[in-house]
């Protein structure tokens, strides 16, 4: 009998269509080598065309599913995705607090379609209550704007927009610029050291799943034992490889490819 793979948890919403949420932290979490959990705490209906629906669960349904999982098989680490709703961010944040793991949370606020994801009525209790419980925030550049108001429009100004993140207090923020022109760089920092994670921007438009890939493959690598900045460095080089790798699917955005190293015969560092 093998031991038992470290074991991540992702508390997430659905995605019908593979892309993204659930369906990618688990593919993620497959090809690091972690064995992968999941709360769901919303269903949407969507596609590589967008978002046609979308169903939060009860927070009674997500609460049983996080201590289903932490009580029983227990977890190396955390990743929190779609929340939602304000009650359903408390909820999760007050669980997440009484848990021994680190937690990346990806503050996602909108689809890569445009589409919203969390209720405006939400984004307090995620400054106030949710940040404050994270090891890693992972926010792109409008998820920065929608949390703090502060608006980057080059790479100067992502040192501002750490600062801003990090006064909700979550221990590390990771700035990702990939909304800017020019190569993708994101900045993580924990206010004393900074790490600027730079690599090539590739020409294919199907990158569905960017963040939620991103945000487990640094929970797969914390729950392996990994320093943050080691974690987000080894997730920064596997999402890279499944961007360059993405797929068309549909008559939209196709999701990027999380077992592009697999299929090479190699596993992602």
């Amino acid at each position: 009998m093998s031991a038992a793979p470290a074991r991540v948890l992702t508390v997430a919403g659905s995605d019908s269509g593979g892309g993204a949420g659930i369906q990618a932290d688990l593919k993620t979490m497959l090809a690091l080598g972690v064995h992968g959990m999941s709360v769901v705490t919303a269903v949407t209906a969507q596609n590589s065309l967008g978002v046609r629906g979308a169903w939060e669960l009860p927070v009674e349904a997500v609460r049983a599913q996080y201590r289903s999982v932490v009580d029983d098989i227990g977890v190396q680490a955390v990743k929190t995705g779609m929340l939602a709703s304000a009650e359903l961010v408390e909820a999760v944040a007050e669980l997440l607090a009484a848990t021994d793991a680190p937690v990346v949370v990806d503050p996602v606020g909108v689809s890569k379609h445009g589409d919203p994801l969390l209720a405006a009525s939400a984004l307090e209790s995620v400054r106030t209550r949710l940040l404050p419980v994270a090891t890693v925030a992972t926010p792109n550049l409008d998820e920065v704007a929608q949390l703090t108001g502060v608006r980057v429009g080059s790479e100067a100004g992502m040192r501002e927009a750490a600062e801003a993140v990090l006064a909700y207090g979550p221990r590390w923020a990771l700035i990702k610029g990939g909304h800017l022109p020019g190569e993708a760089v994101d900045l993580l920092t924990d206010g004393s050291e900074e790490h600027w994670l730079r690599a090539p921007r590739y020409d294919n438009r199907h990158t569905h799943g960017t963040g939620c890939t991103l945000a487990s493959a640094i929970a797969s690598h914390l729950a392996r034992g990994r320093t943050v900045p080691e974690a987000v460095t080894g997730a920064k080089e596997y999402v890279t490889g499944a961007i360059a790798a993405g797929f068309a699917l549909g008559g939209g955005i196709g999701p990027v490819d999380h077992g592009w190293a697999l299929r090479r015969g190699a596993r992602p560092t």
